[in-house]
């Protein structure tokens, strides 16, 4: 139902809101029905009608609202649209993102202009990737991803050969002279059967000592076996001991040594040389 008041504005329409107003009131519409039809919130419609063109969002959703109206009450929204610009002093754009509003019945919310905005340029930056990556003019994609890093594979030394491999003692002359000799600094002690101490010391690297051939089972007692080498005859034979273990009661004569297995194991004893 149309109010009295109403009636004043629609003999002298003046303003793009007022000609809106009065073609509304021609079609026996109130502002309710328009913002049901065009899904346009109320408050926007008001203040089309009341000029407050400041309170909408931008210009150009105040040009779509106003031609959304003028559909749905009849109006050329064409003229009221240019007659919008001048009033609000706008020159005629060209527009290129024209804000799409909801018809009757569609029932979804108006898009924001800062929401439209960016969704255009997202799509305009996924178009443009696709020209430019599979477009035969582009440059070759394989110079475009990084290089993989070409990673040798682990060197795997060749094992060291030994030159001079201890010759089985099985081989050696039983009458030969012995030979001891410290690889680095290292202690031994020799003794023979009636415990009698033939040598002790802490001896440098490349020091020897020979064994007296006419000691009775000479003997000795080392905390780091694998630091000397024997020699019978000037040849070199297996060590007396494993490594950093201490040995004990060894025989170091020429028969002892010749009758040793190269690959036996030594018993380990206490490191605590005898007094």
């Amino acid at each position: 139902m149309i109010a009295e008041g109403e009636g004043e504005s629609v003999l002298f329409p003046e303003r793009v809101g007022d000609r809106l107003k009065a073609a509304r009131l021609t079609a026996g519409l109130d502002l309710s029905d328009v913002a049901t039809k065009t899904r346009i919130p109320l408050r926007h419609l008001m203040a089309i009608e009341g000029g407050d063109y400041n309170s909408l969002p931008s210009p150009t959703y105040s040009i779509g609202f106003v031609k959304a109206y003028a559909r749905t009450v009849g109006a050329d929204e064409v003229a009221l649209a240019a007659a919008l610009r001048l009033e609000i002093g706008q020159q005629p754009p060209e527009e290129r993102y024209e804000p799409s509003f909801i018809e009757e019945g569609s029932g979804g919310p108006i898009p924001t202009r800062g929401l439209a905005i960016t969704a255009a340029l997202i799509g305009l930056a996924i178009v443009g990737a696709y020209l430019i990556w599979f477009s035969p003019w582009a440059v070759d994609r394989a110079a475009l991803e990084p290089a993989t890093e070409q990673v040798a594979e682990p060197f795997a030394p060749t094992p060291a050969t030994n030159a001079a491999a201890p010759t089985p003692v099985a081989a050696v002359d039983a009458q030969g002279d012995v030979t001891l000799t410290a690889k680095d600094k290292v202690w031994m002690r020799v003794y023979d059967a009636n415990d009698k101490v033939l040598f002790e010391k802490e001896m440098a690297a490349g020091e020897r000592y020979s064994v007296p051939a006419d000691a009775n089972n000479p003997m000795i007692r080392t905390g780091r076996a694998d630091l000397i080498g024997v020699t019978v005859a000037g040849r070199e034979v297996a060590a007396l001991g494993p490594a950093e273990r201490t040995v004990k009661d060894v025989g170091v004569s020429a028969k002892a040594l010749a009758e040793r297995q190269p690959t036996a194991p030594t018993d380990p004893v206490s490191a605590t040389p005898r007094p």
